[in-house]
């Protein structure tokens, strides 16, 4: 396993019902600046995005944001963070995102989060990458993802090894610990079919 030197963050750009889901990204952010990780993240100023981003850079962490030139005006890109690349669109941000980091941590989100989520485990199951995928299931929030997957594997639509392309962790604390210690992708996840 490489080193997480730089870590996309993929989460909300709204923080949410739960307080839980605000301190969650409060704590990632000041860990990621603490240990000297570089934040990749979607480029936004609001929800868990600004929340996040900030508390990098209040720690003196350092902040990369990608977004597509048509979301800076929606998700008021953040001016403060260290730099910022604007994309000509979703698909080149999450090509980007992907290529600038060395894993992934999902905290909750909407759709947009969960596309990212499901395209980055597609792709290491596809054999694409073997880089480290976590998701913060704070309060339960990502049980419905975890149901998914199962029932995929159950219905005979996956290799049961594809519940292992991402690890699911109850709380920030265990982020780092599960990056390090992510199994690579088996080889049956993509061959099982053929």
């Amino acid at each position: 396993m490489t080193a997480i030197t730089s870590l996309c963050v993929f989460c909300g750009s709204k923080v949410g019902t739960d307080p839980a889901c605000r301190e969650a990204a409060l704590e990632l952010g000041r860990l990621m600046a603490d240990r000297g990780v570089r934040l990749v993240y979607g480029g936004g100023g609001i929800g868990l995005m600004g929340v996040l981003s900030d508390a990098v850079l209040e720690r003196g962490g350092e902040v990369l944001g990608v977004i597509p030139d048509f979301l800076v005006r929606y998700e008021v890109a953040n001016p403060r963070i260290t730099e910022t690349v604007i994309t000509g669109s979703m698909h080149e941000r999450k090509q980007q995102m992907f290529e600038l980091s060395d894993g992934f941590v999902v905290l909750p989100g909407g759709l947009g989060t969960l596309d990212e989520a499901i395209e980055v485990i597609t792709w290491k199951q596809l054999q694409l990458h073997a880089k480290p995928v976590v998701v913060v299931n704070v309060g339960g929030y990502w049980e419905p993802l975890k149901a998914l997957v199962e029932g995929v594997i159950a219905g005979g639509f996956a290799h049961p090894g594809v519940g292992e392309l991402f690890t699911v962790v109850d709380g920030v604390k265990d982020v780092f610990e599960a990056l390090e210690s992510a199994p690579e992708p088996k080889r049956e996840v993509l061959t099982s079919h053929f």
